[in-house]
């Protein structure tokens, strides 16, 4: 039993280290890629848009006119899926019918899934819109089958567009975006655009914060890191755009995984493609404003990963249904990346069995060397500390040192306290449980002056998961009793971290289910 839990502990350790050092080489790379001269694409009426790499499913499946030549503006398609968004939907139209592009070239697709007030308010936005001579277009559908993925396909086979941009209705482009977006599409190997999330509401509250400070550190160090090494790079869902071609070579939208963007862009990228990212473009999103929102997010998120490595990963080891070659490095990216959110499961596991640790030692002192060599994988936090203060320099370069150390201890402490959440996530996903696809709520939230406690959206019942949540933090007390009683200090930060962080998490479920609000006082 002994020999047991030390092995798992182990193993456990050395998956979050291997992790670590995946996140270092990218860190490495995305310096390495700061010290270059940036590229800049030819001006829009420069760039010609014939495409050079046709394939047969193109053929079949695209309307004649797309394959014109369109040397000057090509057509695109916006695409705004939506399920019931009423308190954001009419900003988000507002703001992608003031898109600087030709409006002969421009269509816009509402992709409206909605069961309440949100389809009326689409409906007026679009009589008006289009009486001023915008092409944007209502499309309802009898049912969700797909959700967001369905959605997006439906619109597809209907879209004009050579291109197609996507915005999720939280997301705010500025009236440039396709401006700086379209001309890199000249290379005819680039099937995808993704630009940066920027954060509406970044400091409305302590949650936000934190929220953008993860965020940031994946659209900087790890997306730039990741197109620098030319490893496998995805499209976030949102702030992007598509060549049509690649999104039909690739077997067009799927909804077997909760992440329909990761899926795509790894089917993607075996069938031959390229992804550009452009960290210098940003769109302005709005960040979840409460734990149940940013748990459902977060689940999604996490889920969808694991189903997608499940989904892939054999496929990319082996190179099998590709025709792009990767190397050992890319396909050992391609392995930490889908298998991203499995650090929640390895790091929870550490956790509990880090208190059986303490029991082994105190029984057998003479594996006290044994327990001081683990003190290797400190250098994967240091590498994982070392991503995130790239990251905050990059983001706020003039007060990168005192935003870093305010944050970074905290981001850590509720990332811990959101290990069990997210470790059940992981598990259905490794696991093949089937879920529904959940939206994450948006409320309009950009001040410390906006109330969201009213929202309809909001589901004020306390999930179970929140009483395991502190019978956890209740553990991880009695470790750090255990470990001052016993004189073993090793692990007590830990300990205390894992405790703060799921007392923090709970107590933000319980109390916000409740209607009250944490964030800066109003004046």
């Amino acid at each position: 039993m002994e020999v047991g839990i030390v092995i798992a502990y182990g193993l456990c350790l050395l998956f979050i280290f291997l992790f670590s050092l995946g996140q270092l080489h990218l860190t490495v790379q995305y310096l390495k890629s700061k010290k270059q001269i940036p590229v800049q694409p030819k001006p829009l009426q420069s760039v010609n848009f014939v495409s050079k790499k046709v394939f047969a499913s193109e053929i079949a499946e695209i309307p004649d006119d797309s394959l014109q030549d369109m040397s000057v503006c090509p057509a695109v398609t916006i695409q705004l899926p939506l399920y019931n968004e009423m308190y954001v939907v009419e900003r988000l139209i507002d703001t992608i019918a003031m898109i600087d592009y030709p409006k002969e070239k421009l269509e816009i697709q509402v992709l409206d899934d909605s069961t309440d007030q949100t389809v009326e308010i689409v409906a007026r936005k679009v009589t008006v819109l289009r009486q001023q001579g915008l092409d944007i277009k209502h499309i309802r559908r009898n049912n969700r089958q797909g959700f967001k993925a369905g959605a997006l396909e439906e619109g597809l086979t209907k879209a004009k567009g050579e291109f197609i941009a996507i915005f999720d209705a939280d997301f705010l482009p500025n009236s440039d975006f396709l401006l700086q977006t379209i001309p890199w599409f000249e290379d005819t190997n680039i099937g995808v655009v993704q630009t940066r999330w920027g954060h509406l509401n970044r400091d409305y509250s302590l949650l936000t914060r934190l929220q953008a400070f993860g965020l940031d550190g994946h659209f900087t160090v790890e997306q730039g890191g990741r197109s620098q090494a030319g490893s496998f790079i995805n499209f976030n869902g949102t702030g992007g755009v598509w060549r049509k071609s690649c999104i039909i070579d690739a077997g067009g939208w799927s909804a077997d995984t909760l992440t329909e963007d990761l899926d795509l862009s790894y089917r993607a990228q075996m069938r031959g493609w390229y992804f550009k990212y452009l960290e210098n473009v940003y769109v302005p999103a709005e960040l979840p404003v409460f734990m149940d929102a940013i748990k459902l997010q977060q689940f999604r998120w996490n889920k969808g990963a694991a189903e997608c490595a499940r989904k892939h990963l054999k496929n990319i080891l082996t190179n099998s249904a590709s025709s792009r070659k990767f190397s050992l490095v890319n396909k050992v990216h391609a392995f930490l990346h889908l298998f991203n959110s499995s650090i929640f499961l390895f790091l929870l596991l550490a956790a509990l069995l880090s208190i059986p640790m303490l029991f082994i030692k105190e029984a057998h002192p003479e594996l006290d060397r044994l327990f001081k060599a683990g003190g290797i994988f400190l250098i994967g936090f240091l590498s994982i500390g070392f991503f995130y203060w790239i990251a905050a320099r990059q983001i706020s370069p003039h007060n990168s040192l005192r935003y870093y150390i305010t944050t970074y201890p905290l981001f850590l402490i509720v990332t811990m306290g959101l290990s069990l959440f997210n470790t059940i996530a992981v598990a259905e996903g490794l696991l093949g449980v089937k879920t529904p696809f959940t939206r994450t709520p948006k409320f309009n939230i950009k001040s410390a002056h906006d109330k969201w406690n009213k929202n309809i959206y909001i589901n004020q019942k306390i999930s179970p998961v929140v009483v395991l949540e502190l019978v956890l933090a209740l553990y991880f007390i009695f470790g750090i009793y255990f470990g001052i009683r016993t004189g073993n200090f090793e692990l007590i930060i830990f300990h205390i971290m894992l405790t703060i962080g799921f007392l923090a998490v709970a107590f933000f479920s319980i109390f916000q289910a409740g209607g009250l609000r944490f964030s800066k006082p109003t004046t």
